[in-house]
């Protein structure tokens, strides 16, 4: 029986992880240019990535700061934080986790369609995917902060691409590596697994997750699964998922 149809993929922290490698980076370059007095080191900025998106961050940090500054000078601010991201990437100093690139091409094969929802900005999207994917992009389409009034954790990002794939709930996954990106997903009712970055997560009470990874693994190294069905192979593979959707929909039925 193959339930698998349709994999919807964040992107920061998810496919590769971006924060403390290239966005942290990319904020404290833009507050030298702009000579505040402000250097976010690993720790501030794992806490402040609470707060979804860039320009919310910089405004949060400005407020409990009391250095209120304006609307338009959070944008000049976000906008050079962007450049400089982009220059970053372009190093290629960023790689995808361990195991997506092998997962992403079996699910290619079988048929599986796939599509990223992240809170990012179309430009970083693009930019990262090319240089993770420079042979071909397996995405059919990105949903990013540009296509969506209301981003993570509201579930508008994802209802959104339910609307544009045309899958149906229970034959679609969700990976996702935070709170804000759960509680999207969950709210719009899609089945989802937590696949953790290089942040330290702890998933809010209130969430109630049937599948949990570590890793997703690959022929060299054992997957590991905290919650959910058992491994067919020492790695996350499309058995893996579908019998996950399986389970799922049987338990609801």
């Amino acid at each position: 029986m193959s339930f698998l149809k349709g994999v919807y993929w964040d992107l920061d922290g998810t496919l590769a992880n971006t924060e403390l490698e290239a966005h942290l980076p990319a904020f404290n370059l833009a507050f030298d240019d702009f000579g505040l007095n402000w250097n976010w080191d690993s720790s501030n900025y794992i806490d402040l990535l609470k707060i979804n998106g860039g320009k919310n961050r910089i405004s949060h940090f400005s407020k409990i700061n009391d250095e209120s500054i304006t609307d338009e000078l959070v944008n000049r601010i976000h906008e050079k934080k962007q450049l400089y991201y982009l220059e970053t990437i372009k190093k290629n100093t960023v790689h995808l986790k361990n195991g997506v690139k092998r997962l992403i091409l079996e699910l290619f094969d079988k048929n599986v369609r796939q599509f990223i929802v992240t809170s990012s900005s179309r430009s970083q999207v693009d930019l990262l995917i090319e240089y993770l994917f420079p042979d071909f992009n397996p995405f059919e389409f990105i949903i990013s902060s540009d296509d969506v009034k209301h981003h993570k954790p509201n579930p508008l990002p994802y209802l959104k691409a339910i609307k544009l794939s045309g899958i149906q709930n229970n034959n679609s996954i969700v990976f996702e590596d935070s709170n804000q990106g759960i509680k999207s997903s969950l709210g719009a009712n899609l089945p989802t697994i937590f696949f953790p970055s290089n942040i330290p997560t702890v998933i809010d009470r209130e969430i109630n997750l049937d599948c949990i990874i570590g890793c997703l693994g690959d022929i060299n190294k054992v997957a590991n699964v905290v919650k959910g069905p058992k491994l067919i192979k020492n790695y996350i593979d499309y058995s893996f998922l579908n019998n996950f959707l399986i389970s799922n929909f049987n338990a609801k039925h």
